[in-house]
């Protein structure tokens, strides 16, 4: 066994109600005097919570998803007018993503308040998107000094939104299982992570109020994001950056959509990742889980990954948010040129305008195991 990993410096305060003493330590112990919230105006209802204990002076709603570099740009001017010396974000991933990218030219810190699954709170990743294109960069200057952690600032989250976002952190633990940086490590983490989500999830789903349900699914997501960090963007993850960044597409809802079928498209070349992250799915699931007999390590990895998304009532189909059939050919260029050398199944055109075109029309995915064929 040889292998290098990289584990990011970061401290972690998790707690259910907490956040408001949370986010006041952790700005005395960071002695920042000039603070910045950043926070959609849907989201400001929970950074007032949040912040509930301290002196904001700056508070910046313009959020847009996929962080437009103008948007950027003016975040960083405010701060910059403001004398800013902390940042707080409270809200997903695209509340984190502009404050990475204010972080990124300043190297002003940032304590991350998630109120989704996004997981991008716990990565030194960035990205910004110019001219239809969307770029991607590590640089440890993004990476929150602190994250806190308060399921009560879960609560409302509306439950598809919920299980998409819940699903696009599942995604992050199946990258980095075969991502251009995988290592036992990442895989550990990452088969924890994608347990908690599947215990957590179905929960959520039964009951939007259930702190339990809310709590796994953040601590799932938490592990889901520290693995991908390590490994990288696999194939998933190009995938999406090209949807979203190209076609302006939900972040979340296409992550969930597009997993299954990337799922399907690798899992035969990787019978070892598939084989841990079927594992994983059934122990979230509990007594719950199908039996599924027969099937190998790839075809049982999704069945119950198709299992659990039914279960979540998940989002199905590229078609509903806006993408076309006159879409596939630009998104498979940029894909191509995205994808990781690494990948466990080659890529190529027609393959992966295959997998587009059965995520447009929602298409159960599945693999034909041996033993069926």
């Amino acid at each position: 066994m040889q292998f290098e990993h990289t584990t990011l410096g970061q401290r972690v305060l998790f707690g259910t109600g907490l956040a408001a003493e949370h986010v006041a330590a952790e700005t005395a112990r960071l002695g920042a005097t000039n603070i910045m919230c950043i926070a959609s105006e849907f989201e400001r209802e929970f950074a007032q919570i949040a912040l509930a204990q301290v002196q904001v002076a700056l508070w910046h709603t313009d959020v847009v998803q996929h962080v437009p570099i103008a948007n950027a740009v003016g975040a960083r001017q405010a701060a910059t007018d403001a004398h800013i010396d902390l940042i707080v974000c409270v809200g997903g991933g695209s509340t984190t993503g502009l404050a990475k990218a204010v972080a990124l030219t300043t190297g002003i810190p940032i304590i991350a308040v998630p109120t989704t699954y996004a997981g991008s709170e716990a990565t030194n990743v960035w990205g910004l998107t110019e001219e239809a294109t969307k770029t991607t960069g590590a640089d440890d200057k993004v990476l929150p000094a602190t994250v806190i952690y308060d399921a009560a600032l879960t609560l409302g989250l509306p439950v598809g939104l919920s299980v998409a976002s819940g699903l696009n952190a599942l995604a992050h633990c199946v990258d980095s299982l075969w991502a251009p940086r995988a290592d036992p490590i990442n895989a550990a983490l990452a088969a924890e992570g994608v347990r908690a989500l599947a215990q957590g999830l179905p929960l959520i789903h039964s009951d939007p109020t259930d702190i339990t349900g809310r709590e796994t699914a953040l601590y799932g997501a938490y592990l889901s994001a520290v693995a991908f960090a390590s490994a990288g963007s696999g194939l998933h993850h190009k995938i999406c950056h090209v949807l979203g960044g190209t076609f302006n597409m939900p972040h979340a809802e296409t992550h969930a959509t597009v997993l299954p079928y990337v799922l399907a498209f690798n899992a035969p070349s990787a019978p070892e990742a598939a084989s841990r992250l079927s594992a994983a799915i059934r122990a979230g699931l509990g007594a719950s889980a199908p039996a599924l007999d027969g099937l190998d390590a790839a075809a049982e990895a999704v069945a119950l990954l198709n299992e659990l998304r039914t279960r979540l009532d998940a989002p199905r189909a590229l078609a509903d948010y806006g993408f076309t059939t006159a879409d596939i050919p630009e998104a498979v260029s940029r894909i191509l040129k995205a994808a990781p050398a690494s990948n466990p199944t080659a890529v190529t055109e027609s393959n992966i305008a295959e997998l587009l075109g059965a995520a447009l029309a929602g298409t159960t995915p599945a693999v034909l195991s041996p033993a069926l064929a």
